[in-house]
C-alpha cells in the first residue's frame, strides 16, 4: 500500500447471520483514497458479506456486525442506513447487477441519482460523463434493461453508481458471467474511473489473475478470515497465490484434491 492515509478502514469484523452463523472472523482491511483495493477468494469465503457489511446492506439477509469496527474518513459508519452511506460517497455496485428490467437504461442510470438534490443541467452533466465513460450504454439508452447483455447491464450497473456522484465504490464479483474480452473493458473503464476522476475502488473477485492485474493491493480470504494480504505484484509473484489461485502450478502435473487438502493444513499464515 501506499503511506496515504486510508479512507475505509475495516477492524477485526465478526458477521453473524440468523444469530448463529459466522460468517466473518476477525477480518480488517484497508482502503486508501484514489486506491484499488481486490478482495480476492473463492466462492463462499466471505468476500461479498465484507462488503454488505461495509455498505450496511447485511440486514436485508439477517446479518450484523458482532464485533469489530467499520470507519469512513476517520468516522464509525456501522450505524448509518445504506443510503446515509451513499449521501458520503460509498456505493454499492451489487453482484449480478440488479438492474430494473423494465426501465430503459437510461432511466437506471437516472435512478442513481435519487439521493443528490441536482439540477436537470447537473443531471445531464453527470449522464453525459457516464455516457463517456461507456458509449455502448448511449447507445442502447432507450433499451429496456431486460433486453440489453450482461455486459450491458454490468456497465449499467457502475454507471448508475457513478451518478451518486461518489468517492468510493464497492464493486461486488464485475466479471461474473461475461466474456473475457467484456471483462477486460469493464476492468479498464475501473481503471480510467479511478486515475481520471479519484474514485476509490473495494473490490470483490473471484478472478484473481485480472483483479490483481488491475489493483495496487490484495487480501486474499478464505472461510471467512484473511490468510494473506500484499501489493498486487507480491501477490502475483508469490509461489502459493500462483499455485492455488491463478492455476499455475510449479510442477508437471496440477495438484490432486488431496494435496490441496494437505496444502491447506501447512499453510504458513493458517498456523
Amino acid at each position: 500500500m501506499t503511506t496515504a492515509s486510508p479512507v475505509l478502514t475495516v477492524n477485526g469484523i465478526e458477521v453473524i447471520y440468523n444469530h448463529v452463523i459466522l460468517v466473518l472472523k476477525g477480518v480488517s482491511l484497508a482502503l486508501n483514497k484514489g486506491g484499488i483495493v481486490a478482495l480476492l477468494g473463492g466462492n463462499g469465503a466471505g468476500k461479498t458479506t465484507t462488503l454488505r457489511a461495509v455498505s450496511n446492506l447485511l440486514k436485508g439477509e439477517r446479518g450484523e456486525v458482532t464485533k469489530g469496527s467499520i470507519e469512513y474518513k476517520g468516522e464509525r459508519i456501522e450505524a448509518l442506513s445504506p443510503a446515509d452511506l451513499v449521501r458520503r460517497g460509498v456505493v454499492q455496485v451489487m453482484e449480478g447487477r440488479h438492474c430494473f428490467a423494465h426501465l430503459t437504461i437510461e432511466e437506471n442510470l437516472l435512478s442513481g441519482a435519487y439521493t443528490r438534490a441536482a439540477s436537470k443541467g447537473d443531471l445531464q452533466t453527470s449522464l453525459d460523463k457516464v455516457y463517456n465513460y461507456f458509449p455502448r450504454l448511449k447507445t442502447r439508452r432507450n433499451s429496456q434493461a431486460a433486453y440489453t447483455s450482461g455486459g450491458e447491464q454490468q456497465m449499467c450497473a457502475i454507471g448508475r453508481a457513478l451518478m451518486a456522484n461518489p468517492e468510493t465504490i464497492l464493486l461486488d464479483e464485475p466479471s461474473m458471467g461475461l466474456a473475457p474480452q467484456i471483462v477486460e473493458e469493464v476492468f479498464h473503464i475501473v481503471q480510467d474511473l479511478n486515475s481520471r476522476e479519484g474514485v476509490s475502488f473495494l473490490l470483490a473477485e473471484q478472478n484473481t489473475n485480472v483483479a490483481l492485474r488491475f489493483a495496487q493491493y490484495g487480501y486474499i480470504l478464505e472461510n471467512g478470515r484473511i490468510v494473506m494480504d500484499g501489493t498486487a505484484e507480491d501477490l502475483r509473484n508469490n509461489e502459493d497465490v500462483k499455485e492455488f489461485y491463478l492455476g499455475v502450478s510449479s510442477g508437471a502435473e496440477r495438484s490432486s484434491f488431496r494435496e490441496v487438502k494437505s496444502y491447506r493444513r501447512r499453510k504458513r499464515w493458517l498456523a
